[in-house]
Formats: structure tokens, C-alpha cells, sequence
């Protein structure tokens, strides 16, 4: 198990270096970073932290075997200037490469808050992202749960109806789709925020501002959660070894409670924190719509790519790794727990 372990672990950094790899050559073939402003001194500022990290180059005289230059900066009182070209991509990459294995430098952000640290900036606003997340799963892992136990006890009834067709309604809706019905019933025809509070509002607005997003994630998670204990518990009510227990005299309810439930626990506590990835990689949509200051809308403001200008490659890099880090290792964590909740599956490991 432990040697199973190390390699599945190696297996989810090298995948994140690739990963990671494609991302930074992909966005800088879109072209070079560029800024918005057109004042001499913030040109120069920006364009000297590019140099500082290794993506564009300086000179005092025009190079034009490199293409034409990203800037030109005539420092007051001189008659010099400077020349900003970018460098290859391939030598970007490694600049950008050693500065995170040397320092663990990931640069500075170029657009979202800049000259800032990246890893500052997605430190600031990870905690709100996690909340928000781990609120819809605490929340939806104990309904989803419950309804699914209730559907399959009561199968083939009116309730295990009610419950099957809601599933089906409310799985087949996007989320972002729920968030915004749920804000034109509750927040524009209601009293609940139209959009995340700011930090400068009281603590009780702050507390509604997470219901409409939470509720839009836990809806598609408490479906899925139903649907998958249903079948199981279902598959389990009909299996051989259930019926073998009640003619051993064990009575339906005690069958259900010793057997069926344990047995069909197995597949689903693995796949509440598979789930949890799910929820946090989806909220992506719903944070920019709700204007949550979180990882997710902070993915796809430093992706605009309409415009050079308001790229952030830095901040983008340190958000992919983010997730890419977060998804592989809970589908490895995922693999692994099912040794540790059925022992039968780690002999089996062991075995082979």
C-alpha cells in the first residue's frame, strides 16, 4: 500500500508539471504580456519587473532582427532610450521555471493587483472559495444521504417516486443556471443580497451573501448523493447474503442496519470527497455571476484573453496549480480510502 502510495503521489506531480507546462506555452502563444497604461513611468516599472523575471529583454539601440519592440521608455532628461523585445518562449519557460524551483517565486501580478505577489493574491482569496465549498458539502452530504436511504427503503412508492423525479429535475440544471433563479426569487423579489458582500458590511449581511451560493452548488451535489445511495442501497436490498441474514433470524430492520447499509457505504464515503473536488472546481461560473472574490473568478478575470493587457499569466499559473494540485490528489486519496474502508479491497491489493 505504501509503495502504491508514493507512486500515485509522484504520478499526480509529474501530471501537474505537464499540466502546468501546456498552460504557461499555450498563453504565451497568445502574445506577450502587455499594460493598459500609457504613463511613462508605470511602462517602465512594468516592463523592468518583465526583465527582472526573465519574459523580455533590454537595450539602448533597436534590434530589429528580434520583431518589433513591446515598449519604448525615454528616461526624462536624456536623450537615450530603452527598448523593451520579448524573449523566446522556450527561454520565458525555464526563467519562469527556475524562479519557483530556486525562490518558489511565481511572480508578480501584471493586471489584477499589480507589482502584488500571485501567491499572495490566491492566498487572500482561497479561504473564501474553501467556505463556500466546504458550507455546500457539509450541507448536502447529510441531505443527499438521507434522501437517498429514504428512496431506496421506500422503493417503488409514491415518496421514492417524488424523490426520483425531483433528482432528475434539478440534476439536469446547471448550476449557474439555479443560482440565477435563486437570485431573481430570492434576492432582486427578496431580502437577500444581490451580490457578495464587501468586507465593509456588517457580519449578519455577510452570513446571507453565502445562502444563494451555497444553496446553487448543493442542489446538483444533494442529487447526485440521492441518486448514488439509492442505487447502491438498492443493489444491496436485493443481494443474496441480505436474504441469507433474515432467514438467519434477523429482522428487517436489524438486516438493513448490520448489513445493507454498511455494505452499501463502501463506494459512497469515497465518493463524498470526489464530489468536494467537483463542487469546488464548479463554483468557478458562480463566483464571477455572484461577484465572489474567490479563486474561481479570479481564474477567469486573469484569463481574458480579448486583450493582452488584462492577461495575468503569473496569477493565472498560480491558480491552475491550485486546482490541477487539489483534483489530482483527492482522486489519489480517493483510490486510497478504499483499502482503509474495506479491508477486503486492501487484501485484495496486497494479493496481487
Amino acid at each position: 500500500m505504501l509503495k502504491y502510495s508514493i507512486k500515485r503521489i509522484i504520478l499526480a506531480f509529474v501530471t501537474t508539471f505537464i499540466i502546468l507546462t501546456l498552460t504557461f506555452f499555450l498563453i504565451k502563444s497568445l502574445g506577450p504580456a502587455k499594460i493598459a497604461s500609457s504613463k511613462p513611468a508605470e511602462i517602465y516599472s512594468f516592463y523592468e519587473t518583465q526583465v527582472e523575471y526573465g519574459y523580455v529583454v533590454k537595450f539602448e539601440t533597436m534590434h530589429p532582427e528580434l520583431g518589433d519592440f513591446l515598449a519604448k521608455y525615454e528616461p526624462p532628461g536624456t536623450s537615450k532610450a530603452i527598448y523593451y523585445y520579448e524573449r523566446p518562449i522556450v527561454d520565458q519557460y525555464f526563467e519562469w521555471l527556475g524562479n519557483i524551483v530556486t525562490k518558489f517565486d511565481w511572480g508578480r501580478s501584471t493586471h489584477i493587483e499589480p507589482e502584488a505577489s500571485a501567491i499572495r493574491i490566491i492566498a487572500e482569496r482561497l479561504p473564501v472559495s474553501l467556505k463556500i465549498n466546504i458550507i455546500s458539502v457539509v450541507i448536502s452530504v447529510p441531505l443527499g444521504i438521507g434522501l437517498g436511504i429514504l428512496a431506496g427503503l421506500k422503493k417503488n412508492t409514491w415518496v421514492d417516486h417524488t424523490i426520483s423525479t425531483s433528482v432528475m429535475v434539478f440534476i439536469s440544471i446547471p448550476s449557474f443556471v439555479i443560482i440565477i433563479f435563486l437570485l431573481w426569487g430570492l434576492a432582486y423579489n427578496g431580502n437577500l443580497p444581490t451580490k457578495w458582500p464587501t468586507a465593509d458590511k456588517s457580519t449578519g449581511v455577510k452570513a446571507l451573501g453565502y445562502i444563494i451560493p451555497v444553496l446553487s452548488l448543493s442542489f446538483g451535489s444533494i442529487c447526485g448523493y440521492t441518486r448514488f445511495v439509492r442505487a447502491e442501497l438498492c443493489e444491496v436490498m436485493s443481494s443474496e447474503y441480505l436474504l441469507l441474514a433474515r432467514t438467519k433470524g434477523l429482522t428487517k430492520r436489524q438486516a438493513i442496519m448490520r448489513h445493507a447499509l454498511r455494505n452499501a457505504f463502501v463506494p459512497i464515503l469515497p465518493s463524498i470527497l470526489a464530489e468536494f473536488i467537483g463542487v469546488f472546481s464548479g463554483s468557478m461560473i458562480l463566483e464571477k455571476i455572484y461577484n465572489i472574490n474567490g479563486i474561481g473568478d479570479l481564474y477567469i478575470t486573469s484569463l481574458s484573453a480579448g486583450n493582452a493587457a488584462d492577461r495575468d499569466l503569473n496569477v493565472l499559473m498560480v491558480d491552475m496549480a491550485i486546482f490541477t494540485i487539489v483534483g489530482l490528489l483527492a482522486g489519489v486519496i480517493l483510490d486510497l480510502s478504499y483499502g482503509f474502508i474495506d479491508p477486503r479491497i486492501r487484501m485484495g491489493e496486497k494479493n496481487s
